[in-house]
Formats: C-alpha cells, sequence, structure tokens
C-alpha cells in the first residue's frame, strides 16, 4: 500500500482533498481507488467555470473494468481540470496523488473540510474494508 500524503483529506468514495491555502482546492482520487479500478482509458471533466457541489458526482474515471463517478469533496466554482489526463488518463494509476490531479476548485466554505477524513481516518477507513 502506498504512503498516504499527510496534507490531503478524503471522502470516503476515495476522492482527496488538497488545500493548496490561496482558497482553492486540488482534488483527486485515491491511490487505493486507483489500484482497484485497474488501468484507467478515459477520464470525463468537469468544466471550467462549473459549480460543483459537495457529495455529487462532478467527474468520471473508466477503467477497462469499470466506470466510477468522482464525488466533489467541498462545493465551489471549478478553476482549473488537468486537460492532460485527456490523453494520458493511466497518469492517475502512476500518480494519483500528484500529476494524477483530476480538478481544482474555488472553495465557498472551508467548514466541509472538517466533514472529511484525515489521513489516519482514510488509512483506518481502508483497513477495515481490507477486512
Amino acid at each position: 500500500m502506498s504512503e498516504i500524503p499527510g496534507d490531503l483529506k478524503f471522502l470516503k468514495s476515495h476522492e482527496w482533498a488538497r488545500v493548496e491555502g490561496d482558497g482553492k482546492v486540488t482534488i483527486g482520487i485515491s491511490d487505493h481507488a486507483q489500484g482497484l479500478l485497474g488501468d484507467l482509458v478515459y477520464v470525463e471533466l468537469p468544466n471550467v467555470g462549473d459549480r460543483v457541489e459537495a457529495g455529487t458526482a462532478c467527474a468520471v474515471v473508466e477503467s477497462v473494468k469499470a466506470a466510477s463517478d468522482v464525488y466533489a469533496p467541498v462545493s465551489g466554482k471549478v478553476t482549473a481540470v488537468n486537460a492532460a489526463l485527456t490523453d494520458k488518463p493511466e497518469t492517475i494509476n502512476e500518480d494519483a496523488y500528484g500529476e494524477g490531479w483530476i480538478y481544482t476548485v474555488e472553495l465557498e466554505d472551508a467548514e466541509q473540510l472538517n466533514e472529511l477524513l484525515g489521513p489516519d481516518d482514510y488509512a483506518e477507513l481502508l483497513e477495515d474494508e481490507d477486512h
């Protein structure tokens, strides 16, 4: 199992959020999630300017096995998408917490971050799932 970066927050559905400090939050799926999905073949990105609502699906990652919705951990306006994933969706498989980010939002309500799991809680959740 790969290291879970200490600066991330997680949803139980395996999305991660990294607060960038300028009111922006970068979002992707966890290394665990990409491992379950297998080799990704397609990523459907949200549009820049879209407003996403915490807990709702706003992107899709598709592997040879399955398609999976990507849920927004926080509400806000999409300010950037990782267009490189259109040509190279496997970047998520290779670097889920780095180059494999999916999109960035301008955070509307910082309180929402408190509802997400910290790295230790997320690691515990994965352990529970494995047993």
